[in-house]
């Protein structure tokens, strides 16, 4: 083989290496028959939340899995394959597990998440839980009732000894 095909097949593997190691979830997905519209509109629908969506063949990406101790990644590998790199563990399964409901071609099929293998009913209950906002939102709101109950017990207070 030229030295020029196997460094450009090194600099993949690093590549995919590169991007496990920088993200704190990866989903591996099916794609086959998807129109280029939908795939446009996935990649949008990805790119909109920062999530990172790329094809690489599944020889390079299993190098780079086993690599890093994701061995069990393999059995994911199977087919076209596409893969959504991100720091946020639970959009690209959210973003993913959306599009799917919509398109019955695209397939969720496994992925990494914060440094685990899991399996596709791991990625969908990923999918179930709020984004980041919602869950700041959710917390503010636990932290808010406290003080706005007190608040108006006091102002109950108040308003019995005005009268």
């Amino acid at each position: 083989m030229n030295q020029s095909i196997i460094d450009s097949k090194v600099a993949v593997v690093n590549e995919v290496k590169e991007k496990f190691e920088s993200s704190s979830s990866a989903v591996v997905v099916e794609y086959r028959g998807l129109s280029v519209k939908e795939v446009t509109e996935l990649r949008r629908a990805l790119l909109k939340e920062g999530i990172d969506f790329k094809v690489y063949k599944n020889s390079m990406v299993e190098r780079a899995a086993n690599d890093l101790g994701y061995s069990d990644l393999a059995e994911s590998l199977k087919g076209p394959n596409a893969f959504a790199f991100s720091k946020d563990a639970v959009a690209p399964a959210r973003v993913l597990a959306k599009f799917a409901k919509k398109n019955d071609l695209l397939v969720l099929k496994g992925g990494v998440v914060e440094g685990k293998v899991v399996d596709v009913t791991t990625i969908k209950t990923l999918a179930s839980l709020p984004g980041r906002e919602g869950m700041i939102s959710m917390i503010l709101g636990m932290l808010q009732s406290p003080v706005r109950k007190f608040a108006y017990a006091i102002s109950q207070v108040a308003e019995q000894k005005q009268a």
